[in-house]
C-alpha cells in the first residue's frame, strides 16, 4: 500500500481513539492537574510516563476488541459473564457516571461565570447545544464537530510556554522520580492516575469503534489513533501541570478548582494565559458533558440488548436518546439549585469510578484473552504483564483511597 494510500486510511479511522483519550481532560481532570501543580510544583511530572503507558496498553486493548468482534464492552460482558451481573455493573456505573456529568456541567459554569456570563443563561444554552448536537447529527458529523473541538486543547500548551517555566527542572522532574510521604502527594498521584484511566472510557471507545464500523484489517491505523490521542492526551496534562507549578507553586498560592487557577493566573501570566486557560476548561468541561452520557447510553443500551447509535433517531433507538437526554437535563438542573452539594456528588462520582475500574479491567482482560472470541489477536504477554499490573496498582490505590473517605488522613497520620 503506498504512503498516500495509508494516510487516507488513517484519516478515515481516526476518531475514536484520539477522542477519548482527549475528553478524558474534562473539567475534574483539568481540576485534579491544576491542584497537583500549584501544590507540589513539578515533583508529580513523572506520575504521567507510567500513566501513560497503561493508558496506551489498556485503550489499545478495548480498541483491538472493539475492530476484532464489532461489538461494545457491555455487549461482550452480557454475552460471556450473564445478563445479572452486567446489569449490577451498569448500575453502579450510571450512578458514577451522573455525578461526572454534573461535574462536568459545574465546570462549565464555572468557567462562564469567569468570563463574565451567568450560568443561569450559559447552563441551558450549552445543555441545548450539546443535547441539538448528538440527538439531530449523525455520528460522522459529531465525530468532526468533537475532533475540531480536541484542538483547542492545545491552548493549554500554549498556557504552558506563556507562564515561561525553568525547562531544566521540568525535564528532570518529568524523568526523576520523586516521593513525599504527605498524604496530600499520595492522594494527588492517585488523582492523577484515577482521572486519567476511567471506566466509562473503555466502554465508550468500544462502543465508537464498533459504530463507526471498523474491521479487523484496518485496526494498524485505529491501534495509531489510540496511540496518538493517549499521547496528546498526557501532554496536555503535562502543561497544565508545568503551568500551575510556574506560577501558582512558585507564588505559594493554594488552589482547589480549575477555574480559581484561571483567575490567578491572569495578574501572573497576563489576560493571554487566562482567557486561554478559562476558553480551554470550558470546551472540556462541555466536550465531557457530550462524551460521558454518551458513554453511559451506549453501555446500558448494549447490556440491555436495545438499539443505540449516534446515527439512530429518537423513534428507532428511544432508550439510547432517553438515556442521553434524562442525564443531560437532570446534570444541568442540578447545577442550577442553589446550595446544592456538588462537593458530595463529586466525591461519591470518584469513589463509585475508584471501585468499578479494576473490576471492568478484569472482565476487559479476560475477554481479550478469549481464543474463541479474539483467535489470534488475543494479548501478547508483554500486554497481559503491563495490563495485569495496571489492575493491580488501580486496585491498591482505590484501597487507600476509600481508606482515607472511611477515615480522614488526619485521624490516619495524627
Amino acid at each position: 500500500m503506498s504512503l498516500w494510500k495509508r494516510i487516507a486510511v488513517f484519516l478515515s479511522i481516526m476518531g475514536p481513539g484520539i477522542i477519548t483519550a482527549n475528553i478524558d481532560n474534562d473539567a475534574s481532570g483539568i481540576t485534579t492537574y491544576s491542584v497537583a501543580g500549584a501544590r507540589f510544583g513539578y515533583s508529580l511530572l513523572w506520575t504521567l510516563i507510567p500513566t501513560t503507558i497503561a493508558l496506551v496498553v489498556v485503550q489499545e486493548m478495548v480498541a483491538r476488541m472493539g475492530a476484532v468482534t464489532g461489538k461494545g464492552l457491555s455487549d461482550l460482558i452480557r454475552e460471556n459473564y450473564g445478563v445479572k451481573s452486567t446489569f449490577y455493573m451498569m448500575c453502579v456505573l450510571f450512578v458514577a457516571n451522573f455525578g461526572t456529568t454534573v461535574a462536568n456541567f459545574a465546570g462549565w459554569a464555572a468557567s462562564m461565570e469567569i468570563l463574565g456570563l451567568s450560568k443561569y443563561l450559559m447552563v441551558p444554552v450549552g445543555a441545548l447545544f450539546i443535547w441539538i448536537l448528538v440527538v439531530k447529527g449523525s455520528y460522522r458529523f459529531v465525530e468532526r464537530i468533537l475532533l475540531f473541538a480536541c484542538l483547542l486543547y492545545f491552548g493549554y500548551v500554549l498556557s504552558g510556554f506563556m507562564a515561561k517555566p525553568e525547562w531544566s527542572e521540568v525535564i528532570y522532574h518529568t524523568f526523576v522520580p520523586q516521593m513525599k510521604w504527605q498524604p496530600e502527594f499520595v492522594m494527588l498521584s492517585i488523582g492523577i492516575i484515577g482521572t486519567t484511566i476511567t471506566p466509562w472510557m473503555q466502554f465508550y471507545l468500544q462502543s465508537s469503534i464498533a459504530e463507526k464500523g471498523i474491521k479487523k484489517d484496518e485496526y494498524k491505523a485505529s491501534r495509531l489513533d489510540v496511540l496518538i490521542g493517549c499521547s496528546i492526551t498526557d501532554i496536555i496534562s503535562f502543561f497544565i501541570i508545568v503551568t500551575c507549578a510556574t506560577t501558582l507553586f512558585s507564588q505559594g498560592i493554594r488552589i482547589h478548582e480549575a477555574s480559581e487557577a484561571a483567575i490567578a493566573l491572569k495578574p501572573l501570566a497576563g489576560n493571554y494565559a487566562f482567557l486561554i486557560f478559562a476558553v480551554s476548561l470550558a470546551n472540556a468541561a462541555l466536550l465531557g458533558a457530550i462524551i460521558v452520557p454518551l458513554a453511559t447510553s451506549y453501555y446500558i443500551c448494549e447490556a440491555m440488548g436495545w438499539e443505540r447509535g449516534v446515527n439512530k433517531t429518537f423513534k428507532e433507538a428511544p432508550q439510547f436518546m432517553g438515556i442521553y437526554t434524562f442525564m443531560i437535563v437532570t446534570a444541568s438542573l442540578v447545577i442550577l439549585i442553589p446550595e446544592v452539594p456538588l462537593v458530595f456528588l463529586m466525591v461519591l462520582s470518584s469513589v463509585l469510578n475508584g471501585i468499578l475500574l479494576p473490576f471492568v479491567l478484569v472482565f476487559a482482560i479476560a475477554l481479550v484473552n478469549n481464543k474463541n472470541l479474539m483467535g489470534e489477536y488475543v494479548n501478547p504477554k508483554i500486554y497481559n504483564i503491563i495490563s495485569w499490573g495496571t489492575v493491580g496498582v488501580i486496585s491498591l490505590l482505590t484501597a487507600f483511597f476509600l481508606i482515607t473517605i472511611l477515615f480522614p488522613l488526619k485521624e490516619i497520620y495524627g
